[in-house]
C-alpha cells in the first residue's frame, strides 16, 4: 500500500446509468481497519532500515507481494504473524506518530470520511514507551493526518479503538487506559489476537468496568471461532458490534423447497443480532484469507455477506488490514458490487450502516449521515463522483 490512489468504478448507476461510478470519490466510514495493518511497504523498509531489521524483501513492490503470499493461507494464527514485521517497526514515538499520519493520509485518499483505526498499545512497549506514551503518540499522527487531508480540500475524522490482546492478562488495564484518553481521541474499546481459545469472559472485569464507564465496546468475535465466540462476545463482553461476525451464519438455516422459494430460519443468537441491529463489521477479503468462511467455500461469492444483508443484518464493508489484503475500502465494495451485482444505492446503505454503528455521539451520527447522502445523491444524479479520475 502506498501514498497512490486507485478508482474503482462501478458500472452503472443514477439518471446516467451508462457511466460509471467512481467508488473511490464517494464518502465512506470505515470501522474495521487496524494501524498495524496498514503500513506502507516504503514506510516498512526505511524504518527497518534504521533500526537494522532484516526484511523479507528489498524494495516495496516485492515486500507486497512477500504480504500477499504470507497472508493467503486461509487461516487466521498463519496471517497474524505477519505482524511481527509491522509491529517490530513501531516502538518508538515518532514511528508511531509517521506511521499513525500516513495511514490517516491513505484512507482521505480512498474517499473515507470517517474512520476508526484500532490497535493494541501493549504491542508497542519494547522501547520503553509507557502506555499512555504511545497512545498520545499515535494522536499526534492521526491528527497531523487529519490535518492533511483537510489541507488537500477534503472532510476526514477519525478515532482511535484502544485494543486489549485476549491471549495477555491485561484486558482492565488496557480498558483503563481507553477510558482514561476517551476526551483525547480514543472513542472505544476493543479486544484482538488469536479467538479460538480466549473468549471475551476472560476479560469480565475489563467489559464490567467498560459499562461502567460508559465506554463503547467492539470484540472480535465469529471470525476463528463460531457461535459460542459471538454469544460470548454478546453478554459477557457487552459488544456493540461484532468485528468480522459472519460465523453468526452458523446459526442460520436455510432449505431449498423448490427452484423459486427458499425458506430461511434464524437461531436465538442470529435473531438477537438482527433484532438488535448489532453491526457486522464484515471484510470480505480478510475473510476468505483467514478461513472464517471456509465452511461456505473458498471464492468470494461463497461469503455469506449478501445473505446477511438480503436477510436485514446491520452488514458493514471493511478493510480490517489493507497491507495483508492490498485493498482499500473502495477495491472492498467494488468486490462485492462486482459478485453480488450490488449499485450505488447498496454502497450507500453500507455506509449509512457503518454511519449508524459509528462510536460517534448521535448527532455527530446523523451530521455524517447526511454527509453520505448528499454524496451519493451528487454521484447518482450525475453532478460528481463518475467516471475515471
Amino acid at each position: 500500500m502506498n501514498s497512490a490512489r486507485e478508482d474503482y468504478l462501478l458500472s452503472g448507476g443514477g439518471a446516467n446509468n451508462s457511466v460509471p461510478v467512481n467508488i473511490t470519490a464517494l464518502p465512506k466510514v470505515s470501522l474495521h481497519d487496524h494501524l498495524d495493518g496498514g503500513l506502507r511497504p516504503s514506510t516498512i523498509l526505511e524504518l527497518a532500515g534504521e533500526i537494522g531489521l532484516t526484511t523479507p524483501a528489498d524494495d516495496p513492490d516485492s515486500l507486497q507481494d512477500w504480504f500477499d503470499e504470507s497472508c493467503d493461507s486461509g487461516e487466521l494464527v498463519a496471517y497474524l504473524k505477519t505482524f511481527d514485521l509491522t509491529i517490530a517497526v513501531m516502538q518508538s514515538q515518532e514511528n508511531l506518530a509517521r506511521i499513525a499520519r500516513e495511514f490517516v493520509q491513505d484512507l482521505g485518499a480512498d474517499g473515507v470520511v470517517y474512520g476508526e483505526i484500532r490497535w493494541a498499545p501493549e504491542q508497542h512497549l519494547t522501547d520503553g514507551l509507557t502506555l499512555d506514551e504511545v497512545v498520545e503518540a499515535v494522536q499526534e499522527g492521526l491528527d497531523a493526518g487529519v490535518a492533511d487531508v483537510r489541507a488537500t480540500g477534503k472532510q476526514i475524522r477519525v478515532g482511535q479503538l484502544v485494543s486489549a490482546m485476549r491471549h495477555l492478562d491485561r484486558g482492565l488495564e488496557i480498558a483503563q487506559l481507553a477510558v482514561r484518553h476517551r476526551d483525547r481521541g480514543v472513542v472505544g474499546f476493543d479486544i484482538a489476537g488469536p479467538e479460538d481459545g480466549f473468549p471475551p469472559s476472560n476479560m469480565q472485569a475489563a467489559f464490567d468496568y467498560l459499562a461502567r464507564e460508559y465506554m463503547p465496546r467492539t470484540v472480535h468475535a465469529g471470525e476463528a471461532a463460531g457461535l459460542a465466540s459471538i454469544e460470548d462476545a454478546l453478554f459477557a463482553g457487552r459488544a456493540m458490534r461484532l468485528g468480522h461476525g459472519v460465523r453468526i451464519t452458523e446459526d442460520i438455516q436455510t432449505e431449498r423447497e423448490d427452484d423459486e422459494s427458499t425458506f430461511v430460519t434464524l437461531g436465538p443468537i442470529a435473531q438477537w443480532v438482527k433484532d438488535r441491529e448489532i453491526a457486522l463489521e464484515t471484510s470480505p477479503s480478510s475473510n476468505l484469507q483467514t478461513g472464517a468462511i471456509a465452511q461456505w467455500g473458498s471464492e468470494m461469492i461463497d461469503h455469506p455477506f449478501d445473505l446477511l444483508y438480503q436477510l436485514g443484518f446491520n452488514v458493514t464493508v471493511n478493510t480490517d488490514n489493507r497491507l495483508m489484503s492490498h485493498t482499500t475500502l473502495s477495491r472492498e465494495l467494488a468486490l462485492l458490487a462486482e459478485t453480488f451485482g450490488y449499485d450505488i444505492a447498496d454502497l450507500e446503505v453500507f455506509q449509512l450502516n457503518a454511519a449508524g454503528a459509528s462510536f460517534l455521539s448521535i448527532e455527530d451520527r446523523e451530521d455524517l449521515a447526511v454527509q453520505i447522502s448528499a454524496g451519493f445523491g451528487q454521484a447518482e444524479s450525475g453532478h460528481a463522483g463518475f467516471g475515471p479520475a
